[in-house]
């Protein structure tokens, strides 16, 4: 390979592409609320969901310096994520508090990276992302789901047009945003019929001797802050 041809592919990955037009953003948004509120829909896009919530707890347990040991994604939309390591303590804490905030912070990221134009770096992060996730899943729905969502990035980053590939990234992190707003609000209602008893919030009250309603709290706040804050990015407020 060429030393033009890698100028020519870091050009294209970390280079800047002009931000799409307001209507297509609102658009977007509004294709990303229809995947998060309607229950029919919801069911099958809170897939997604669950990658980045249980890719969260994956990720900060590696950066904490535990041994992540799996991840399995379930076609009920639930996951788990099972590391070793010091049973509390900080690193504990941090896995723990990880996955019901990872969505909207990395919708947040990526509200980022499109304010500043950089749309193919998101693109391409993401799928970097899925990979390596991808190496540490243990169960066939899961190397499926995550095999599917690589497989759309990878086809829209290569085969389809700028604009295009504006739109997906857009309604990605749309949906990244809005979607992690609802899973606290959903599990807010099964604990209040008494279900959900070992959530992670009440992982976390048995850590640091905090309420699980509190680490709910706080889950409601980060959630909440980042689709404000993202939104106004991407909206170019």
């Amino acid at each position: 390979m060429d030393t033009d041809h890698l100028t020519d592919i870091w050009s294209r990955v970390f280079g800047t592409q002009p931000a799409p037009s307001l209507w297509l953003v609102i658009i977007t948004a509004v294709l990303a609320l229809g995947a998060v509120v309607p229950h029919t829909a919801w069911r099958l896009s809170r897939n997604a969901v669950t990658i980045a919530h249980e890719g969260g707890h994956g990720l900060i347990a590696l950066l904490t310096g535990r041994r992540l040991d799996g991840i399995r994604l379930h076609s009920d939309t639930s996951g788990l994520t099972v590391s070793r390591g010091k049973p509390t303590g900080l690193g504990m804490v941090l896995t723990a508090a990880a996955g019901y905030i990872a969505p909207s912070l990395l919708g947040l990221a990526g509200a980022a990276l499109l304010a500043a134009g950089h749309i193919t770096a998101l693109l391409w992060g993401a799928t970097a992302l899925l990979l390596a996730m991808l190496i540490m899943i243990r169960n066939a729905y899961g190397v499926l789901t995550v095999v599917l969502t690589g497989a759309a990035f990878v086809l829209v980053s290569w085969l389809t047009t700028a604009q295009v590939q504006a739109a997906f990234a857009y309604a990605v992190v749309w949906f990244l945003l809005l979607g992690g707003v609802r899973p606290p609000f959903e599990l807010m209602g099964k604990r209040r019929h008494g279900g959900a008893v070992d959530s992670d919030p009440d992982q976390l009250a048995r850590l640091t001797h905090v309420p699980a309603a509190v680490w709910l709290g706080l889950f409601h706040v980060v959630t909440l802050c980042s689709l404000t804050g993202g939104g106004r990015w991407l909206l170019g407020l």
